[in-house]
């Protein structure tokens, strides 16, 4: 049976480790890396695990991201596919899978029938960049009456009041974007996280995920030292994989996971 995100989240608490959540698109270069790459990452020691839908139009993703969603979509990925690969493939994983989609995706197939794919699948969560706060309960109700999980983000740029409202609605964890902007790697995180990082805390107990920008072990330490209770390392991820070759690819993302691990574990 898939562990839950709030499981997952429980037993790391419990052994004060901070998680580890990478992210990759699925069909980038093609269905089988990913999910080859979805086994690696596992045993390399990610928590959980964050599984792009490909989609034509991603508002919240910088370039690397776009460009795999890009070449997925052109390989012929679909919702279905992914769908099919995480059915696949979860049994064999002890790290829950997350979907990252957006919106329009969901409300395509019908939000009842999407929470029920999702969940056959095997999937624990969902991340869903465009959804805002004020049209979440269509979604967060009966995905939550599924199981399902429907993490929300917090942007950098949110107020007391807005952060206190998305922390009480969102489950699993909460997603704390760590700039202004899409995501993508940067050579340095941005100090505010630190202060958004302590407000949060004022108002919720809630598991708390830092992504959009982390790039190296550093920056996931660094996250760790502010008191995140999550990193989460996507375009890193990407890029690596769709370096050279499928297998070498699959060797770097694996060897990049096992050092972030390290570095967090330490």
């Amino acid at each position: 049976m898939t562990v839950s995100v709030s499981e997952r989240f429980a037993t790391l608490r419990q052994a004060e480790r901070c998680a580890l959540i990478p992210f990759i698109t699925a069909g980038d270069p093609n269905l089988a890396t990913t999910e080859e790459a979805l086994r690696r990452l596992d045993r390399a020691g990610a928590d959980l695990i964050e599984l792009g839908v490909p989609y034509s139009d991603p508002l919240a993703d910088g370039p690397t991201i776009q460009a795999a969603a890009t070449r997925a979509l052109a390989n012929g990925t679909r919702l279905d596919d992914v769908l099919a690969l995480v059915q696949r493939v979860s049994p064999e994983l002890s790290a829950p899978i997350v979907l990252f989609t957006y919106y329009n995706p969901i409300l395509n197939r019908g939000i009842e029938q999407f929470i029920q794919d999702v969940k056959v699948a095997g999937a624990a969560g969902l991340v869903v960049p465009d959804l805002p706060l004020e049209e979440a309960d269509g979604l967060l109700k009966p995905a939550a009456a599924a199981g399902l999980e429907v993490t929300l983000l917090v942007a950098p740029t949110s107020s007391k009041d807005r952060i206190e409202a998305i922390a009480q609605q969102s489950q699993g964890f909460i997603y704390l974007v760590s700039v202004t902007g899409v995501t993508g790697m940067r050579s340095e995180m941005h100090g505010r996280v630190s202060e958004i990082l302590a407000a949060m805390r004022q108002v919720t107990d809630k598991p708390i995920g830092v992504g959009f920008g982390i790039s190296s072990p550093e920056q996931a330490v660094q996250v760790r030292t502010w008191g995140a209770d999550a990193a989460i390392v996507g375009s890193a991820f990407v890029k690596r994989l769709a370096d050279g070759t499928p297998e070498a690819g699959l060797a770097a993302v694996e060897a990049f996971c096992r050092d972030l691990r390290a570095a967090l574990d330490q």
